[in-house]
């Protein structure tokens, strides 16, 4: 049973038994026995605070277990110019467009993300993500240590950022749990584009987008 479950069922419980007091109240009040229906006004009130705080609860649950599915963060289209090099289309989750020349064989984007602990968690806070860089890898290990290496930075740090913040003032932020690097990668094939997405889990995750490139990562053997 999800944790979902496991609070929602007591706060149908506590909703239950305010209903059973509430007749009960409305019994001791026809009565006139006064004392009796001020006693179950307090458990009504009593279990319907309990009824309405587990249901905010298991809402919230249910909304963070619902991050296990991904979001689309990017799309990468790729032209090749000469051998081991293209030119690469980057389009962002935020609308923008910005184009890239890439040495190599692969290319690789890096993201940053944070996650939460409570009571950010319970708020249903998701994880943050921002794109860090893109950047071109080698296939044959010393072309990678000796050739031309292309490295894009993503962002500009103006100001310190939430990931700088919590590294330098850890215990000012309890309510981050973690903050860690996420990369993904694939083949840089002449004509290709490539959907990025970002798992519920926080981790970058690459397909082709379309038929053709599927059909081009097959013919050249991934």
């Amino acid at each position: 049973m999800s944790p979902f479950w496991f609070v929602l069922i007591p706060a149908l419980a506590c909703a239950m038994f305010a209903l059973i007091f509430v007749g009960g109240m409305r019994k001791c009040a026809r009565k006139r026995r006064y004392g009796g229906a001020g006693l179950r006004l307090v458990l009504v009130i009593g279990f319907a605070l309990a009824a309405i705080g587990l249901a905010a609860l298991s809402a919230a649950l249910y909304h963070y277990l619902e991050l296990d599915g991904e979001t689309q963060v990017a799309t990468l289209a790729l032209r090749q110019v000469e051998p081991q090099r293209y030119t690469a289309t980057l389009k962002t989750a935020d609308g923008g467009v910005r184009t890239f020349e890439i040495a190599g064989d692969e290319w690789q984007l890096d993201a940053r993300v944070i996650k939460w602990q409570l009571p950010a968690l319970l708020a249903g806070a998701p994880p943050l993500y921002r794109l860090e860089r893109l950047s071109g890898r080698y296939g044959d290990p010393k072309q990678e240590r000796e050739a031309t290496r292309s490295v894009h930075p993503l962002s500009q740090d103006a100001f310190p950022d939430l990931w700088t913040i919590k590294r330098q003032f850890p215990q000012y932020l309890p309510f981050v749990d973690t903050e860690y690097g996420s990369a993904a990668y694939l083949p840089m094939l002449d004509g290709a584009t490539y959907a990025i997405s970002l798992g519920g889990r926080g981790g970058l995750i690459a397909r082709p987008a379309n038929d053709s490139t599927r059909r081009l990562l097959e013919n050249a053997g991934w």
